[in-house]
Order: structure tokens, then sequence, then C-alpha cells
């Protein structure tokens, strides 16, 4: 394609190839964007030097992450309180950042492994794929969002999730999409057959179920919606209407096992309550059923935490203060718990001083939350989004996880969807269904093969009632992880590193 000699122009198909790929994600689920785009930029990226590949990878990465994180920006014009252009500059900047990997990516690919293709497209790419994943899902934190693997909830190559988790199901994906590009520069059509095998197999294991559903030990549950507005949420005068709104649906659902308020549903602290949970605790108690309710709470030492508790039947005596169960959340979202260099950024703008922004983390692994004669392994808000660490939290006791979220800080955007598509993914990779208790949506009970089967519209005040059914077993990935994936893709980048000499 001649057109494609002028650099600016790669440069400009780059950008919207990367946009592109978010068509791949939740609401739209059009999953073979996530191969059409990968195949666009390998074929921008052939025989370019390194700097101009580079800086291709960098406008991919531009158009990948501007279109599918455009609703950090509602939050960011909603609550920052900045002027549009301090605004669009953070929001530019986080882009700009987040780009870097694709950046990184390309940067060695073609440094390192351009002259061998068969080991550039089938050994290297793959691999560097997955550890700029990783990178993205670790530094500073980590922002996982957007892997590839997400976008296959629904496709051919889902099976993959039980057995080596998201990461794996994007190691598929780029391992085809190289034998796709190679293929095309080599005329080597017999190579092909990879991504065909990878697909044939995946119908081979989807019947297969690697644990047992128990739907002699259903539970029933109740997930309260409130549909509480963010802006007032935490005014003092909003404080008892809000308490009593979620108090008025629950009254109406007393004969629910398990009955769930979503994060931060309670605008108090949990010290400032403590005689209207124990009334909590005792009517929850006196209709053999269970509360469960997100809630920031303060430690002795001053220290403030996002926590869920349970109230009425959970194998206490009774709510006590001291020594209540909680679930303190362990992976804090920065900006919105935690400041980064908060001495520097939060004299600068509103946006850094927003309310609840200085959490302290709980332990990574703590034990499951009892509800009822259940165990849940709980995941609070983004936290859902690492795979690893709600696998770590699951016990053979586990009967379910549990996910209370509060999305209202991103309004109509593709954010909520996206979440919820990531957590249909832990359901899958863990074999254990998701309750996911919200503000104002996405509601929905996950069953263990990741399919939504309970759901209620966002931006209501409603009420989602419905059966989950645990399940006994393991999955090969919630057994081993990801660390065979891993030496994997360094034993594929060290034969590549050989074969490139």
């Amino acid at each position: 394609m001649p057109f494609l000699n002028h650099y600016l122009i790669r440069l400009l198909i780059a950008i919207i190839s990367g946009a592109a790929a978010t068509l791949a994600f939740a609401p739209y689920s059009l999953w073979p964007f996530a191969f059409i785009s990968p195949v666009c930029l390998f074929l921008l990226l052939h025989q370019q030097t390194t700097k101009r590949a580079t800086w291709l990878g960098f406008s991919w990465g531009l158009g990948y992450f501007g279109a599918g994180v455009s609703w950090v920006h509602v939050s960011i014009d909603n609550f920052g309180g900045m002027p549009v252009a301090a605004s669009l500059f953070l929001m530019i900047g986080l882009i700009s950042y987040l780009a870097l990997y694709p950046m990184l990516f390309s940067f060695l690919l073609q440094r390192f492994f351009s002259k061998h293709k068969l080991t550039k497209y089938l050994l290297a790419a793959p691999a560097l794929w997955l550890v700029t994943d990783w990178l993205r899902g670790w530094v500073f934190t980590g922002f996982p969002w957007l892997w590839l693997g997400y976008s296959q909830i629904d496709s051919p190559l889902s099976p993959w999730g039980a057995i080596f988790g998201v990461e794996g199901i994007t190691l598929m994906i780029l391992i085809s999409v190289g034998a796709m590009i190679y293929s095309l520069l080599e005329k080597k059509w017999s190579l092909l057959l990879i991504p065909a095998v990878i697909i044939a197999t995946s119908f081979a294991i989807k019947p297969f179920d690697w644990v047992t559903p128990q739907p002699d030990k259903a539970t029933k549950v109740a997930l309260i919606q409130g549909n509480v507005n963010q802006a007032i949420k935490w005014l003092p005068r909003e404080r008892w209407p809000t308490i009593m709104k979620y108090m008025d649906l629950t009254r109406k659902n007393w004969d629910a096992d398990l009955i769930v308020w979503p994060e931060a549903a309670i605008p108090a602290l949990e010290i400032e309550i403590p005689s209207f949970l124990r009334n909590l605790d005792s009517a929850a108690t006196m209709n053999n059923s269970t509360v469960i309710t997100g809630v920031v709470g303060q430690s002795p030492t001053g220290n403030f935490y996002n926590n869920i508790i349970s109230l009425g039947v959970n194998g206490t005596k009774g709510y006590d203060y001291q020594d209540q169960p909680r679930y303190s959340k362990h992976h804090l979202l920065p900006f919105g718990e935690f400041v980064p260099f908060e001495n520097i950024l939060r004299p600068i703008a509103p946006i850094f001083n927003l309310p609840m922004s200085s959490f302290s983390r709980g332990d990574y692994i703590q034990p499951n939350i009892e509800a009822s004669g259940t165990h849940l392994a709980p995941a609070l808000c983004y936290e859902i989004v690492y795979g690893e660490q709600v696998r770590a939290n699951i016990t053979e006791q586990t009967d379910y996880i549990l996910t209370l979220s509060n999305d209202a800080w991103f309004g109509t955007s593709i954010g909520p969807l996206q979440h919820m598509e990531m957590a249909q993914m832990r359901a899958l990779e863990t074999g254990k269904p998701v309750i996911r208790s919200t503000n104002n949506g996405v509601t929905a009970i996950t069953d263990y093969r990741g399919n939504i089967t309970e759901q209620i519209p966002q931006f209501t005040t409603a009420v989602l009632r419905g059966e989950v059914i645990p399940t006994t077993g393991t999955t090969p990935y919630r057994y081993w992880g990801t660390w065979p994936l891993y030496f994997l893709a360094m034993l594929s980048l060290v034969i590549a590193w050989r074969k490139r000499r």
C-alpha cells in the first residue's frame, strides 16, 4: 500500500486502529477488533526504523487509551473542580502515560527482534506484549484496564480463562495475530493453522466444567441499588435520608439469606453510628438474614479504611465495634483513594482533595466474610480488576466472590460496563460466581462461567433478587495462577534472543 509509506499517515492510522480496539470491549463487545487492531499495529511497524516504530507504538497507545479510558474524564469534569483546560491537560497526561507501554513494546520488538520474522512474530511479540501489560498492571500500583483478554468473555477464546486467566487469553490473541502477520508478509499460509488450532481447541474444552455446581446449596440474595446522587451524598443533611432509603428497601427483603448494600453505602464513619449498626444487626439476626455493607472506618491511630462489614447471621454474637470482623480495601484507586506525591499535588487543584482520598491499605490477603452460612471472598470496587489478588483470597471454603462498587463517579460512560466485564472474567477464572452490588449499576449476579444471570438497569433505585449457586472444585488458573504463563513468556524471549544472535 504506497500511501502507507508516508510516515504521518502511518501515525494517523496507528491512532485510529488503537481507538478501534475499544470496540472489542463492553458495551460494544465486538471481540474481533481485539485481533484487528494489533494486526494493524504490526503492519504499521513492518520495515520501520526503531525510532519510527517507537512513535508508532505511542500513537497506537494514544488512540487505544484515549478512546478506552475516556470515562475517567467524567469524574475529573464532574468532581474535579478544575478549569476545562486544566482537566483536559490532566486527562492527556494520563493517556500519554498509559501509551508509554505500547511504546515500550514497539521499541523492544523493533530494536532487538526485527531481523528474524518467525521468532519476532510468534515468540517475541506475544511475550513482550504480555510483559508490558504486566508492567502496566504493576507500576505505581498498576492500571490493568483494557487487557485484550477481557474483551473475549463472550468469544470462542473464553474457555482459556479458566486455565490461564485473562493474561492467557491475551497471549492466545497475540500468538494468533503473530501467525496472521507472518503468513501475510511471507506468504506462508500454513501458519494460519495456529489460530485455527487455538480456536478449535477452545471449542473442544468449552463443554468441560472444572468445577461442580451445587444447586441444593443455593443462596437467596437481594442486592440493593440505592442510586444515591454522588454530588450530595456526603452532605450532613443527606446522611439519615440515605441510610433510611437503604433500610426501607431492606425491610421488604428480609426473606433473603443475604442482603448486600454497595461500597460506602453508609455516608458516615462506622464509629459515628454504632447504635444504628447494633439495631441493624439485631434486625437481621431476628430475620435469619445477613446484611453486608460498605462503610468507611477509622482506626484508633486515625487512619481511614474503605471497609466491608457483615451484620446479622455472620458467625459472631452481635455487633461490637471493637471486635467486628471487617474487610479493608487493599488495592486503592490512585487519586480517588490515595494521592501519589500528595505533598506536591494536593495544593495544585481540588481534584487532589476529593472526599475520602487519604485511605490506608488493608492486608493483601484477608479472611473471607461469613454470611448466612456462606463464605465470600471480597473485592472492593477497583480491586476486582486484579485477578491474582482475588485468586489469593479464595480459600477452600469460599462459596462466592463478592464485589461492592460505586461507579457513580463515571456517569453514563462506558467505564462501569467495562468494570462489569472484568468482574465476569474473575468468575470464569476461578469457577466462583460473582455477586456485584453497586450504587447505580452495574448490579448483577454472574455464574461460575462468567455469564450474567441476573441484572437490573443502571441509574434506577431497585433491588435485584436472585439465587446464586455455589461450586466445588477448582480451576487450573485458581490452582497455579499466572506463573506458568510468565515462565513461558520468559522462555520465549530467551529463544527469540538466541535466534536473533
